[in-house]
């Protein structure tokens, strides 16, 4: 098949977006199930492949949408792990250094 192609020039569109869309997935079951996948899989742009056709763009415009939500949750994610790590040092170190409360009553 001839790569210059509208075909093959879509297809190389589809299978690109595929990719990402798959590796968006994982992360949002991830985060839905509390687990890191074992090797997280780094993308690399498909090269000469050319601007992306017109009629995959309502496809591609959506998983940017879901690309930007996942950062954003994963950002929440990594903010509440911090917390949960500095809670637990603390914990472990015999609490915290001042009284967390007064005794008003007694």
């Amino acid at each position: 098949m001839d790569p210059t192609t509208p075909d093959t020039f879509r297809q190389e569109w589809e299978a690109a977006l595929s990719e990402l869309e798959l590796d968006v997935a994982e992360i949002e079951t991830m985060l839905a199930e509390d687990h890191v996948p074992l090797a997280p899989s780094r993308w690399e742009p498909p090269r000469g492949i050319g601007p992306l056709p017109e009629p995959l763009r309502e496809r591609a415009e959506l998983l940017l949408e879901r690309q930007a939500d996942v950062a954003r949750r994963l950002g929440e994610a990594l903010v509440l792990s911090r917390r949960q790590a500095r809670l637990t040092e603390t914990l472990k170190s015999g609490g915290p250094r001042r009284p967390v409360y007064v005794d008003a009553a007694g």
